[in-house]
């Protein structure tokens, strides 16, 4: 099994997290199509609940946020809109979402994102003392400290899981 030491390249992620001298552990996994967080949770032998989703999402004016989310849940885009001050939130599709990131649909990254975009997370995440989220390519989380997206990304706390 020698897949658990190939080299990851740099990544916008990564060069953004090593700029900010945020502590991170890469874990490449083999990508698998719609195999999402529990995939990745599986191979990497983690509770899915520490894996991270990064979803785009756009508001009634179009413009774009993301949610972090645990991957074992959904989002209430009614709670999302009501906690970010919007009339309503819908989800990006791959297109609209690689252009407002720069990131492949799978490989999405709340970090280094071609422009800066507002960021929003489960309150509940940054209580964990570690989390697994996407390095900015398919088949490629970074684990860290999520305190860090408070400080990095200004991340607005919000509550709107859903038990999936």
């Amino acid at each position: 099994m020698a897949s658990m030491t190939k080299h990851v390249s740099e990544t916008p992620a990564t060069q953004f997290l090593t700029r900010h001298k945020i502590a991170f552990d890469r874990h490449p996994y083999d990508y698998v199509e719609h195999g999402g967080t529990g995939e990745s949770a599986r191979q990497l032998g983690v509770v899915e609940h520490l894996v991270v989703k990064t979803l785009v999402m756009r508001d009634e004016q179009k413009k774009p946020l993301i949610i972090l989310m645990h991957g074992d849940c959904k989002v209430s885009t009614k709670n999302l809109a009501r906690h970010a001050g919007r009339k309503s939130i819908t989800p990006c599709d791959p297109d609209e979402a690689q252009r407002h990131t720069g990131y492949l649909i799978g490989g999405t990254s709340p970090f280094g994102t071609k422009k800066p975009l507002p960021v929003y997370v489960e309150s509940s995440i940054l209580d964990l003392p570690r989390i697994y989220i996407n390095g900015g390519r398919r088949g490629f989380l970074v684990s860290l400290d999520p305190r860090c997206l408070g400080t990095l990304l200004d991340a607005q706390p919000v509550s709107c899981a859903l038990e999936d």
